[in-house]
């Protein structure tokens, strides 16, 4: 089987960075796993630090307008057609991101026909629509943006989806990849975790992720759009309506990305062929520099 590097795990805790290291040995190039970079004109909320790269291609950045439909399946389609390219140069393709549900989708890509959960019907029916739209958040923030504003009102189709994205926690568990995968995955304690995401919440800020936003509503993209309600978007809506101050706002972005870096964690923690790693760990460098050298070179 082909071989494909994954460097996963949640948010601020340096992917790229071990990825563009490891395009560099390797002769390798990246696939982004990220479900907010596929947007044209999102560019410094999203985090796509081109210069962090050196050089070393990435895939699957820029690929669709804003207003422009895009969901796990065409995610899987593009990606897997640049892990095919790049096998064809005689490269090795890397995948780096923090959206679970993409990740999956290449290393497990199996049609999953998730059968009515009875019980779990039950136990949600007494939910309100709103519980059921917070619920769907935390379990899948991706099933989530894919739903259009009729659907994310519609308490049975938004079961169905909290269905569907646990029934497929569970099968990934029992599934064999297609390729031979190595999957590291970067971790620390959740308090530096915390710290890193709110210096990187900051910086953002200073590079203009303000004017980024102003210039894509005043190129006519609503807030009602998928893409808009992204981390590092949504959070604005209020400041651009005059409701809530910049403090405010900024302050919302950090917790709302402190609890999506949980909600990564409890996704890849399905997934028991991740090989973990705490970043600030003496000689983790060399630690995974030897799991990955030794997966490499296998036969």
């Amino acid at each position: 089987m082909n071989k494909l590097l994954v460097i996963c795990g949640p948010t601020a805790t340096g992917k790229t960075a071990l990825a563009v290291k490891f395009a560099k040995q390797l002769n390798g190039e990246l696939i982004s796993a990220d479900s907010r970079q596929v947007y044209c004109g999102m560019d410094i909320g999203t985090g796509k630090d081109r210069d962090s790269l050196h050089g070393i291609p990435i895939w699957m950045y820029d690929l669709v307008n804003p207003d422009e439909a895009f969901n796990v399946s065409k995610y899987r389609q593009l990606a897997t057609q640049a892990i095919e390219d790049i096998e064809k140069r005689g490269k090795l393709p890397i995948i780096v991101g923090g959206t679970g549900l993409y990740i999956t989708s290449l290393i497990y890509p199996f049609t999953v026909t998730v059968e009515p959960n009875i019980e779990l019907r039950a136990r949600f029916s007494s939910y309100s629509k709103e519980e059921l739209q917070k619920k769907l958040q935390e379990v899948s923030k991706s099933y989530w943006e894919e739903m259009n504003q009729s659907d994310r009102q519609n308490p049975r189709r938004l079961i169905r989806k909290i269905e569907i994205a646990e029934g497929k926690k569970q099968e990934m568990q029992h599934k064999q990849s297609v390729y031979n995968v190595c999957q590291i995955g970067l971790q620390l304690n959740m308090a530096l975790l915390y710290k890193r995401i709110d210096d990187r919440v900051m910086k953002r800020v200073e590079e203009g992720v303000e004017e980024e936003i102003n210039k894509l509503l005043k190129n006519g993209y609503t807030w009602s759009l998928p893409a808009m309600s992204g981390l590092g978007y949504r959070q604005w809506k209020q400041y651009f309506d005059g409701t809530q101050t910049k403090e405010e706002t900024i302050e919302r972005w950090k917790f709302d990305e402190h609890g999506y870096a949980r909600r990564q964690m409890t996704w890849f923690r399905a997934d028991k062929t991740i090989h973990w790693f705490d970043v600030t760990k003496h000689d983790v460098a060399k630690e995974i520099e030897s799991v990955v050298t030794s997966w490499y070179t296998r036969l």
